[in-house]
């Protein structure tokens, strides 16, 4: 079982230290959160194929809601296996990989999990250049989600110090190479159709992008609510097909009953099928299993999922965020990636 965050004892692991790598590689390989430098920030990487390694990265930074995460790869090769990549994408790949550049795509399928893409048919995908991320994340094996590694809300880390701040106590492990060379993060760019578009701007500019595609790009509408251009801005994410029926305090018959920490709400005998996110109660636990539990039970044929109240503290807020977008009418992809 995962240590419980905030009771990690953080390891500092300077790039000079013998095997350095290899130990830092381990961590991740484990099921642990460690940041490490890229060329822009610092990130918090975690496997992005482990549901409850993605989960313990949210938990860590405290974000408030999940939202879509880049996948990083040592080589631009890696990355283009996991996405269905247009002539535009290819073209961007081909100049700015490795570099701080995010393209959105497509999902090709593979061991990326769904919480880290948010439940969507996206993947958001990257190739940092900077030769110890390059090096971890070969000597890894796996791709490995990175968001900044600070809590949600706080300014960007740059330097090792600057995570050790933040969150010295909630990770495993910290590689230190000094401090980062761009400082910003990553651009994201929006590629799943034939037109990209500008989801943020980052590392590499307007310009530069323009001249290799070449043509003019637009950004993303802050009020379009087709194309966010920041996360948790749609009503609906991932929805079932079965309705999702909040806060319910009993089961009615031709339901399917997601519920928590073994609660049993009258009508529960008579539920298509049960899933409890966690008998434990572990809101880490829960959020790793969320996306599985509402697949699991839509497949039963239900016509609705009953839904227990929830807590809605730490990462019950982002649970309810995500059951609330499952309750409403229609999905709609929420594209902007954190970070």
């Amino acid at each position: 079982m995962a240590q419980p965050i905030s009771h990690r004892p953080t390891q500092l692991l300077h790039i000079q230290q013998q095997d350095a790598i290899k130990i830092a590689a381990s961590i991740l390989q484990s099921g642990g959160l460690l940041a490490f430098p890229t060329e822009t920030v610092y990130g918090l990487g975690a496997d992005a194929t482990n549901p409850q390694a993605v989960a313990d990265l949210y938990a860590a930074k405290g974000r408030p809601a999940f939202n879509p995460l880049i996948s990083h790869f040592p080589h631009a090769e890696d990355a283009i296996q996991n996405g269905i990549f247009n002539d535009a994408a290819r073209k961007l790949a081909a100049a700015f990989w490795p570099g701080p550049l995010t393209l959105v795509v497509p999902f090709a399928g593979g061991a990326i999990c769904d919480l880290a893409r948010a439940g969507l048919d996206t993947v958001a995908l990257r190739v940092p250049d900077h030769p110890v991320a390059q090096a971890l994340l070969a000597a890894c094996g796996c791709p490995v989600v990175a968001p900044s590694a600070n809590r949600s809300g706080h300014v960007s880390p740059t330097s090792a110090a600057h995570v050790m701040e933040d969150l010295s106590g909630r990770i495993d492990g910290i590689l230190d190479s000094g401090p980062t060379e761009v400082g910003v993060e990553s651009t994201i760019i929006d590629a799943t159709g034939p037109i990209p578009y500008l989801l943020r701007p980052g590392g590499i500019t307007r310009e530069a992008i323009e001249s290799v595609l070449g043509f003019a790009i637009t950004a993303a509408a802050v009020d379009d609510s087709t194309r966010p251009a920041s996360p948790g801005r749609l009503a609906s994410h991932y929805a079932p097909r079965a309705h999702v029926r909040l806060d319910a305090s009993g089961v009615e018959a031709g339901e399917a009953l997601l519920t928590f920490a073994g609660a049993t709400p009258p009508g529960a005998e008579q539920a298509a099928t049960i899933f409890d996110l966690s008998p434990e109660g572990d809101l880490t636990q829960a959020a790793a299993r969320l996306y599985d539990a509402l697949r699991t039970l839509d497949a039963s044929g239900a016509r609705a999922i009953a839904v227990v109240p929830l807590p809605r503290t730490g990462l019950g807020e982002a649970i309810a965020d995500r059951l609330g977008r499952a309750a409403a009418p229609r999905p709609q992809e929420d594209l902007m990636i954190n970070t």
